[in-house]
């Protein structure tokens, strides 16, 4: 007990004299190796009649040694451990925190099982499909809506029906005249010449060669 409390009173008086964190434990110890063979001394005198004396105390000092340095590497390490999952702790509350602010609000829509990186929107009727890397949904909804619901994810809409996002298209291909974007999963989607010149601008990387 005495081990533990002089440590963690060593800890915080020389925190600024001393940088290694198991260095100030260490010596609050050790320190307490003292009062430790004094009281030892006292208790062996008075209920062994044991001599009581500098000798006595100085060897009941220097056999609490070992004793203090283990109390003090296990309160070393119960700190570590501490220390490291709060760490974990706030690490994991920040990522939660950035995830939360970089949200699309479309996604809030979803099931929770279904709240993963947006891919594309797509008309289908009266809804619009929500499509992530955890699934898709139908959300009645207008299109123009959904769209206003994104967030700051990065895409395009390519069509009048479909919207894509930049990070879900893998390569253009033209079929019969026409401009194909191709998804991850494979799915073809159509652009409109309307917005042929922003795509092809936006993904020129991709392009087909001519």
């Amino acid at each position: 007990m005495f081990a533990i409390s002089f440590s963690i009173i060593a800890n915080s008086i020389l925190a600024g004299r001393i940088e290694n964190m198991l260095a100030r434990m260490m010596i609050g110890s050790l320190t307490a190796a003292l009062p430790i063979g004094l009281l030892l001394t006292i208790t062996n005198g008075v209920f062994s009649g044991r001599e009581m004396g500098f000798g006595p105390f100085l060897q009941s000092s220097l056999s609490s040694l070992p004793l203090c340095a283990i109390f003090c590497l296990l309160s070393y390490l119960t700190a570590c451990q501490s220390f490291e999952t709060t760490a974990n702790a706030s690490t994991v509350r920040d990522e939660d925190i950035k995830h939360a602010k970089g949200l699309a609000p479309l996604l809030e829509r979803l099931p929770p099982q279904k709240r993963g990186e947006l891919l594309r929107l797509s008309v289908q009727d009266h809804y619009t499909e929500i499509v992530t890397t955890r699934g898709r949904q139908l959300v009645l909804l207008r299109f123009a809506d959904a769209l206003k619901e994104i967030g700051e994810t990065q895409g395009l809409q390519v069509h009048r029906s479909h919207w894509i996002a930049d990070t879900n298209v893998v390569a253009l291909r033209k079929q019969t005249g026409r401009l194909l974007l191709m998804t991850r999963d494979g799915t073809e989607i159509p652009v409109s010449r309307s917005y042929t010149a922003a795509v092809q601008a936006r993904f020129a990387a991709l392009a087909p060669a001519r």
